[in-house]
């Protein structure tokens, strides 16, 4: 109801800022004496109605059975080595930001550093309206192409990550019955910097679906008990999908991660040497701008997604 409701605000406040900026306009043609201020007030109104008027189509678009939940946003590295670890601490930045900028709030609930830099993987809990009808389309191997700070030569080095973005679940969704004999838990001490718990108990908790292979974990919470209830939600998550993936017999649209992490398979390339160029292969949505995408500018790239889709 509440969303609803935010929705219909929403257009309320399309209707009146749209004969606002009309009215202005129409002062405008009439008047020859005006300043630079009241040309840049209504300069400003144009940006914000035409804002309002994205987020609307977008939020038009976004009718899946998910598509209004939160999410699990998990990225893992692939071909590079180190450099596609720290490249997947790069995104974790980049992701967080372009969260940040979209008003949703996100927590890491699992990472694992790399040998010497960066992360192997992390999955983060994303919250916010439209978080998974937004991010699903990051789904997908990302590749970046650079001088690679690692190599004692400094040479060009590609490296891929991948994302796997799932729904988070209510209750109304998880109808799936698990047999608790199928159930494989496991505990172990947290890793990463910082806190006396890191070192001293085994708070992380590791819960494998035997039957699948399908596994999750969580060391985010000090409590064992309060981890082995979110890695509980996301296993959940994961089986619905699979289950989902099998239905529709459409694995590579679901959960492109299962895909090598590797060159082919990618759906964006980052390129910051020879030249700077962000390209999404499927829309061919393309910016020379890297270092905003990298500071979260991606409404460009998930917005054609989402057009695509429906095209």
């Amino acid at each position: 109801m509440s969303s609803l409701k935010r929705r219909v605000e929403k257009y309320d406040h399309l209707i009146k800022d749209s004969q606002d900026l009309i009215d202005y306009l129409d002062i405008l043609k009439e008047e020859e004496d005006f300043g630079a201020s009241y040309v840049a007030e209504v300069q400003g109104m144009y940006f914000k109605l035409k804002q309002l008027i994205d987020d609307l189509e977008i939020a038009s678009f976004l009718s899946g059975k998910y598509d209004a939940s939160g999410c699990y946003f998990s990225i893992y590295s692939g071909a590079g080595g180190t450099d596609a670890q720290d490249w997947s601490q790069m995104m974790v930045r980049m992701y967080t930001r372009y969260f940040e900028r979209a008003g949703f709030t996100a927590s890491v609930i699992d990472s694992l550093d790399g040998d010497e830099a960066g992360i192997k993987h992390a999955t983060l809990k994303v919250e916010g309206e439209f978080a998974y009808g937004k991010l699903k389309s990051e789904s997908g191997v990302h590749r970046m192409v650079r001088l690679s700070p690692f190599n004692a030569n400094n040479k060009r080095q590609t490296s891929f990550s991948a994302v796997e973005v799932i729904p988070i679940l209510n209750d109304m969704d998880t109808d799936i019955q698990i047999d608790s004999k199928d159930l494989r838990v496991d505990t172990y001490r947290a890793s990463g910097a910082g806190g006396q718990h890191v070192n001293k108990t085994d708070s992380a908790v590791r819960i494998t679906h035997t039957p699948t292979g399908i596994s999750a974990q969580s060391q985010d919470s000090r409590s064992q008990i309060s981890n082995r209830e979110t890695a509980m939600a996301l296993l959940k998550a994961r089986l619905v999908r699979q289950m989902e993936a099998d239905r529709k017999k459409n694995m590579d649209e679901l959960k492109a991660v299962n895909k090598d992490i590797s060159w082919g398979n990618q759906i964006r390339s980052y390129v910051f040497h020879p030249y700077k160029l962000v390209k999404d292969l499927r829309t061919l949505v393309e910016t020379s701008d890297i270092n905003g995408v990298m500071d979260g500018d991606l409404d460009p790239f998930v917005f054609a997604a989402l057009r695509k889709k429906l095209s």
